[in-house]
């Protein structure tokens, strides 16, 4: 998914969930009692998350504490310090901004709390319980499986990497039609783990139920692979997706003609980058893949997170007018430097009243172009998903959910078809899936905070699509 696109909650958990290593130094005195799990739901606005604190006491002595934000999956994050003097507590971590603070009654078994990050606060109640919640993932295959599995690894020479996947093929026959899944933005594992959820683990095992080969790999850095993420660009990680192509081609199991791509959000991209520059590809499914401009697919979603604030009328303008000031100059062919002078200058140009209206200081503009400047954002804000497609010659599956909040269906879908027909495709579908979110589960808003409180990992409807029209395409019927 477009994790890079996550900065539209104004409560900044996505910065959470790459922090897990956040290194610890806790202060504070044992007191007897706290020790345990403590459970709170944050509210703002119509957005809950679960938190949960756990207390304890190491050896040393001394009281720490790590958090949890279940709906996130966050993991447990060592925070930074504790102080419990009496019946106050302070729990804080100064590397991602987030403090509680607040009162402990232990009889009642509460800690009445407030939490703060960056310029929010809000009250949190946590009560002591003796087990954090079970989150159920029905859909995850059990082993046995009734087909083959490998651990594999193969090289991406121009790279200079390893990557490492999974390759599974049913059990007799052969050679398979394969498809290789490509996974959404952020370093992500070759289950696509997400929010609690392994949607590429599900759709593997139906996939390949079905009579289709499915290879699933690692990003750059992530698991077996090696590399490095940081640094690498959408490009990048289309030219690893080619490089399993060439593996597929090598393996005795797979049929070489019918080998394609599968990617989720940016994997929607790299699927038809890849398929315009080799013709190794046979099809390619594009799952809340963008056709409109990268731009403005991140304009949407930052403008749903400032609503959520309760911005007005007029700072939604504002803050609208800054952002496509600011895209105009990333998508502009100059470098880094002349990036920076630009952004400052339109930081110069804001009246007092401007900046404090957008929240912008010297310090966060600084922050704000090193993100801008990043390779990964300068390739995506320049990429032309119209141009691309209308290179796109073998078939196309194009499907999003109707509640879809990242990547919105009915225009970027509607963008997808208008370019294949301008290229001259003739074979291709195009479909909006109703009641369906982003990672194409079944929704009921399609919030992102729905996420990893939906035991449904992805639809059945979307698969049972999936899969039928692949085997469509290579002939299984």
């Amino acid at each position: 998914m477009f994790t890079k696109m996550n900065s539209n909650i104004s409560i900044l958990f996505s910065i959470i969930i790459l922090l897990l290593t956040s290194p610890s130094v806790l202060k504070g005195q044992h007191e007897q009692g706290i020790e345990g799990i403590w459970l709170g739901t944050l509210r703002v606005g119509e957005m809950e998350l679960r938190i949960a604190l756990t207390f304890s006491k190491p050896e040393d002595g001394i009281l720490g504490a790590t958090m949890n934000s279940i709906d996130q999956s966050s993991g447990e994050i060592p925070m930074e310090e504790v102080v419990m003097n009496k019946d106050s507590l302070l729990v804080k971590h100064t590397g991602i901004g987030i403090e509680f603070e607040g009162m402990v009654d232990l009889d009642k078994n509460t800690f009445d709390s407030e939490f703060r990050q960056g310029p929010g606060k809000f009250p949190l109640l946590f009560q002591k319980v003796d087990m954090l919640p079970i989150v159920a993932r029905p859909q995850e295959p059990k082993k046995p499986y009734p087909y083959r599995e490998e651990q594999v690894e193969y090289e991406h020479r121009a790279a200079g990497i390893k990557i490492a996947g999974t390759l599974t093929y049913p059990d007799s026959g052969g050679p398979f039609p394969a498809v290789i899944l490509l996974s959404g933005s952020g370093p992500q594992n070759r289950d696509e783990e997400i929010f609690g959820h392994k949607p590429f683990l599900v759709l593997s095992d139906y996939l390949t139920r079905h009579g289709i080969a499915v290879l699933r790999s690692d990003e750059r850095g992530v698991g077996g692979t090696t590399g490095t993420f940081k640094g690498s660009t959408t490009g990048d990680f289309t030219e690893d997706a080619l490089a399993g192509v060439a593996y597929l081609k090598s393996r005795d199991e797979i049929n070489p003609e019918w080998i394609g791509l599968a990617g989720h959000s940016e994997g929607g991209m790299m699927a038809p980058i890849a398929a315009s520059k080799s013709s190794d590809i046979a099809f390619i499914v594009m799952m809340a893949g963008p056709g409109i401009a990268f731009n403005d697919v991140i304009l949407g979603q930052y403008e749903l997170g400032w609503k959520k604030m309760g911005l007005s009328d007029e700072d939604l303008e504002l803050n609208r007018s800054w952002y496509k000031r600011v895209s105009e100059i990333t998508s502009m062919d100059i470098n880094n430097e002349e990036i920076r002078e630009k952004v400052m200058q339109l930081y110069e140009d804001l009246n007092e009243e401007e900046r404090t209206r957008l929240n912008k200081t010297p310090e966060r503009i600084e922050g704000e172009i090193e993100h801008l400047t990043e390779p990964w954002w300068r390739y995506a804000t320049t990429y032309n998903a119209r141009a691309t497609l209308m290179q796109v010659k073998c078939p196309v599956l194009a499907i999003n959910g109707s509640k879809d909040k990242q990547v919105a269906a009915q225009e970027n879908l509607a963008t997808i078809e208008d370019a294949l027909q301008a290229g001259g495709n003739g074979n291709f579908l195009v479909k909006e899936l109703e009641g369906l979110n982003h990672l194409f589960q079944t929704a009921d808003t399609g919030d992102e905070t729905e996420y990893s409180k939906i035991e449904e990992t992805i639809s059945p409807v979307a698969m049972i699509l999936i899969a039928n029209w692949i085997i469509q395409q290579v002939g299984m019927e």
